[in-house]
């Protein structure tokens, strides 16, 4: 096997090193299609690190179809560096309209007619997405407030968010149950999945999904200098400890890292001044950049990975065809 070399000095996260020496290994062509690669455990024992390391690099790179996973086989190189354009989305979809069309004049029927038929199951889909309600239960406002307001999960999708903590004790809890349990399909994270299906009960479907970082986000904060305290300033613990452990993941836990979840302006501009640079949840780094300081600002949002966004869409997409 080509040795693959991790730097534990650069900052950079470990997995995010090998999750490129290995995109860089296949498209160079010198892993070819089919090629094995070591399981987890023996890639983590050869290079000295977690295994966690070795699965958050092979899953960023089965998401970015570089690899692929089969169950009790292995992890293999999924296709050829040099022609890593033909399994992509747009690539499959020009390839079955093609055939669509192809088809379509082997039955002798009208191009236009075909223009206006399709346009018109468009329609009919957009018009049936349009009264499909998702809940998406979560437990930190500042993940449940971005997911709902930025998910593209379809045309006129209704996107309904639900606080774990309002919808055991709010002051209309019961409410809030009910329309939960009446959504067409409820999403939350792996984390809360037993959890939030536990709660609604039978007959209720829960969809989990995986959150994870923004890959760019985690390297611009390992570039930042260590020497000084790192501000993560979020609205509540909840998300802070979410941080917390996605930076010890990455390799990045060797930050001074300060915690504020103040909304008080005073209080955040003491905090700003205390630190060297700062992290802010979906929202805040507005809040920070009006205090006109100079600081070196990092917003971290956890975005659902592609594999989840594929399970969600499809599952919204089995609800028009039930209609």
């Amino acid at each position: 096997m080509i040795a693959l070399r991790l730097n534990r000095d650069n900052g950079i996260p470990l997995y995010i090193q090998l999750r490129d020496q290995i995109a860089h290994l296949i498209e160079s062509g010198l892993w070819q299609q089919g090629f094995k690669l070591p399981t987890e455990r023996r890639l983590a024992e050869v290079l000295g690190v977690s295994r966690n390391t070795i699965s958050l690099a092979y899953k960023d790179l089965v998401d970015r179809g570089l690899l692929s996973s089969q169950q009790g086989r292995g992890t293999f190189v999924h296709r050829d560096g040099h022609q890593s354009d033909l399994n992509s989305p747009e690539k499959r979809m020009e390839i079955l309209i093609d055939s669509l069309l192809d088809q379509v004049v082997d039955l002798g029927l009208d191009l236009s007619a075909v223009e206006r038929a399709f346009q018109a199951h468009v329609e009919e889909r957009r018009s049936l997405l349009a009264r499909v309600t998702v809940a998406f239960v979560e437990c930190n406002y500042e993940q449940l407030d971005y997911f709902s307001r930025s998910l593209e999960l379809g045309a006129g999708i209704h996107v309904m968010p639900v606080l774990i903590a309002q919808m055991l004790e709010g002051p209309n809890s019961e409410e809030l149950m009910n329309r939960t349990r009446a959504a067409d399909l409820v999403v939350t994270t792996f984390f809360h999945l037993d959890e939030i299906e536990n709660l609604l009960g039978p007959g209720v479907e829960v969809l989990g999904i995986a959150l994870d970082p923004e890959m760019e986000t985690m390297v611009r904060i390992a570039q930042l200098p260590r020497e000084e305290p790192v501000g993560l300033l979020c609205l509540s613990e909840t998300f802070a400890r979410r941080v917390m452990k996605s930076m010890a993941l990455s390799g990045l836990d060797y930050f001074d890292l300060r915690v504020q979840t103040s909304r008080d302006p005073d209080a955040v501009r003491r905090f700003v001044g205390q630190v060297g640079a700062l992290i802010a949840s979906p929202g805040r780094k507005k809040e920070v950049e009006r205090l006109e300081d100079d600081k070196t600002v990092i917003e971290l949002i956890y975005k659902p990975d592609a594999g989840s966004i594929n399970i969600l869409q499809n599952r919204l997409l089995e609800k028009t065809r039930k209609e």
